[in-house]
C-alpha cells in the first residue's frame, strides 16, 4: 500500500505540474487544483480586472469562462486515462497526458460571471480508449452557478 500511496502521490505531483505551471496560459488564469478525485475534479481561480469582459458591470468574460472550462475538462479527461492505466508508472501517465486534446466544447452560459473568485467543477460522463466526455460546471464566490459546459476529448 505505501507503493501505491507513493504512486499516487506522484501521479498528483506531475498533474499539479502540468496544469498550473507547465501550460503558459493557465498561469495567466491562475488556476489551482482543489480537489483531484475521480468523481470531482475542482479547480479555483481568482478574479481579475484583466479577466473583465463587460467594463461596465464588471463580468468575467466569455472567453476566460470557456477556456477555463475546457482546462477542467481536459483535467478531469486526464483522470479518465489514469483509470485506464491503473498500474502504470506515473512517468508513461505523464506521457500520456501529452496526447490529450481537445474535440469538440459546447459552453451555456447561464448568468453574469460576478464574483471575487470562481470555481469550475468536472465530471467523467464516459471515458473511452480514444474519447472521452466531460461535464463541467462554473460558479462564483456565492455558490452562484454561472455557466455549464460539455467537453470531448482525445485521449489515445
Amino acid at each position: 500500500m505505501p507503493d501505491q500511496k507513493k504512486s499516487s502521490d506522484k501521479i498528483w505531483k506531475i498533474l499539479r505540474e502540468l496544469y498550473e505551471r507547465k501550460i503558459p496560459f493557465n498561469k495567466v488564469l491562475g488556476l489551482k487544483i482543489e480537489s483531484l478525485k475521480v468523481e470531482e475534479v475542482r479547480v479555483k481561480f481568482e478574479m481579475k480586472d484583466a479577466f473583465v469582459g463587460n467594463y461596465v458591470h464588471g463580468i468575467l468574460h466569455g472567453g476566460v469562462i470557456s477556456a477555463v472550462l475546457d482546462t477542467t475538462g481536459g483535467l478531469t479527461a486526464s483522470l479518465g486515462v489514469l483509470q485506464k492505466m491503473a498500474g502504470q508508472t506515473p512517468e508513461k501517465f505523464g506521457k500520456s497526458l501529452t496526447k490529450i486534446g481537445t474535440i469538440d466544447l459546447r459552453i451555456d452560459y447561464l448568468r453574469p460571471g460576478k464574483g471575487n473568485y470562481f470555481v469550475a467543477t468536472g465530471a467523467i460522463m464516459r471515458a473511452g480508449r480514444r474519447v472521452s466526455v466531460t461535464r463541467m460546471e462554473l460558479y462564483n464566490d456565492q455558490d452562484v452557478l454561472i455557466a455549464v459546459g460539455t467537453g470531448t476529448y482525445i485521449v489515445g
